[in-house]
């Protein structure tokens, strides 16, 4: 069962690595679904000499199905020179040039753009016209059959102009509803960027640790092949002398090309770990990076569930930004109400008129209008029926919102106790798993046991190391889902993960 543990803890990782959408006005969080994230496959305990095949999709997606949170941004040019890099470091790469973190940007500017525009429609509108023009009329097109005295021709003359118009809305309660309804929509966009941040935060962790648990792999993977071939070479040597039968020496060599392959098989896969990893933080292609921390066993500071739960209701970006939108549904459901209002704006200019504009004179025209709706076709009651199911649609997210945080919150700490003690079981498995291969390495260097037991054993240690860095690994992704849970993951995640600030 342990074996899994890898397996399910990438699983319950992509839980919180949502797609992500641009953030517009009527829906600020909307985010589709994604492809899910999982660990790299690990290998069975009854064939450790092949690997085997991944049962969970692979982190990489097909263009167009893409987590952007996965994808980034590549700066720079790609060097010759070994790149250190830290946990931290990724994560502070990650929230520069990730993928999905731009496009959360980019959507909080369409929401600024939209209550800018919304607010235009309060601010008085200053425009100018300059206008030159000669023209001749005929009286009889007009209508006029001829007056004694006047030719029905007049004209040519010339009429020059240049005015200002000012128009200014004095008073519209649903315009001014609609503007801030526009600033609760920007609230909620710049709360979802927030939260986008958190999120990178903990796919920029996910793809490290899980980097991070490769190379462990891989050195534990190199430890059993060198056991397995002081093995091989100590049958060759018994054989020679005619202790050991060539069954055993046949047997130690098929186990030490065993180790060989997985060997070669974890090298692979920790090298696309690392492509993954650097494509979410805008590494060049290329680059030669070198990951600098370790998977350590360090607890997170004590939390208990009421303080996890009031932590993130306090702090959880995404129910902030549902929160906001709220607002904004109840704002835009009150503006399509005062449809119904009366609305009052003045519209005026000033300027001169006359043949030139050395020979012109100043006029203006001031209008101030009252607009009261009598009767429109049903539009307002449409509006209106329209802003109230989008307002109850916010309402039920942000219930399900509140109900999901708990479960989040709830299962986060499930998950943080339960990887925890089974670190600590892994542990001591590791340590008899140890005892018995060199109890058995004894029994068979005295002849008294056959290289069978000796291959046993050096695959209940294989299993045993898988074990623990299967666990150990699905414990630090806990406490990375931990304090995404809790909200601020960006100010917090170091302090769960290390255990310090």
């Amino acid at each position: 069962m342990l074996l899994r543990v890898g397996q399910t803890a990438a699983l319950a990782l992509c839980a919180w690595l949502p797609g992500y959408a641009q953030v517009n006005l009527e829906t600020p969080n909307a985010a589709p679904q994604v492809p899910r994230q999982v660990a790299m496959p690990v290998p069975s305990p009854g064939a450790r000499g092949t690997p085997s095949t991944p049962e969970a999709p692979s982190t990489t997606a097909m263009p167009g199905n893409q987590n952007p949170f996965l994808g980034g941004i590549s700066t720079g040019v790609a060097t010759d020179t070994v790149l250190p890099l830290s946990l931290a470091d990724a994560v502070a790469r990650g929230l520069k040039y990730n993928l999905g973190l731009f496009l959360g940007e980019q959507g909080t500017r369409e929401a600024q753009a939209a209550r800018l525009y919304a607010r235009s429609g309060l601010l008085p509108t200053l425009t100018t016209n300059t206008s030159d023009y000669g023209q001749q009329l005929n009286l009889k097109a007009l209508g006029f059959q001829g007056f004694p005295g006047i030719r029905p021709i007049v004209g040519p003359f010339n009429v020059f102009d240049t005015r200002a118009y000012l128009s200014q809305t004095v008073f519209n309660l649903s315009s001014l509803r609609t503007y801030r309804a526009g600033n609760e929509s920007l609230n909620a966009a710049r709360y979802s960027y927030l939260d986008a941040r958190d999120i990178v935060v903990l796919s920029v962790a996910g793809l490290y640790l899980q980097a991070v648990a490769g190379r462990a792999r891989i050195d534990s993977a190199e430890a059993q092949y060198r056991t397995a071939k002081a093995l091989y070479d100590r049958a060759v040597n018994m054989k020679a002398a005619g202790v050991v039968a060539g069954i055993d020496v046949l047997r130690a060599q098929v186990q030490m090309q065993a180790q060989q392959q997985l060997v070669i098989y974890y090298r692979n896969e920790f090298e696309k770990n690392k492509l993954a990893l650097e494509r979410a933080v805008g590494i060049p292609v290329g680059q030669p990076v070198e990951l600098t921390d370790t998977m350590d066993y360090t607890p997170p500071p004590p939390l208990s569930l009421t303080e996890a739960l009031a932590l993130a209701y306090q702090n959880r970006s995404d129910y902030k930004s549902q929160m906001a939108s709220v607002r904004a549904g109840e704002l835009q459901r009150a503006a399509a109400v005062a449809e119904r209002y009366p609305s009052v704006s003045f519209n005026g200019n000033y300027g001169d008129i006359g043949p030139r504009p050395w020979n012109s004179h100043g006029t203006f025209l001031a209008t101030g209008t009252v607009t009261i709706p009598i009767f429109q076709a049903g539009r307002v009651r449409a509006d209106i029926l329209n802003a109230d199911a989008r307002l109850e649609e916010a309402k039920a997210r942000l219930a399900d919102l509140r109900n999901l945080i708990e479960q989040q919150v709830r299962a986060a700490l499930l998950d943080l106790n339960a990887a925890g003690a089974q670190v600590k079981v892994a542990q001591e498995a590791v340590g008899l798993a140890q005892q018995q291969l060199r109890q058995s390495e004894d029994r068979f260097a005295a002849g008294v046991a056959t290289s069978v037991e000796v291959v046993q054993s050096q695959e209940a240690v294989a299993t045993a190391d898988e074990n623990y860095i299967a666990s150990l690994y699905a414990y630090n992704i806990a406490k990375a889902a931990l304090a995404r849970a809790v909200g601020g993951a960006e100010r917090t995640y170091f302090l769960f993960l290390k255990g310090t600030k």
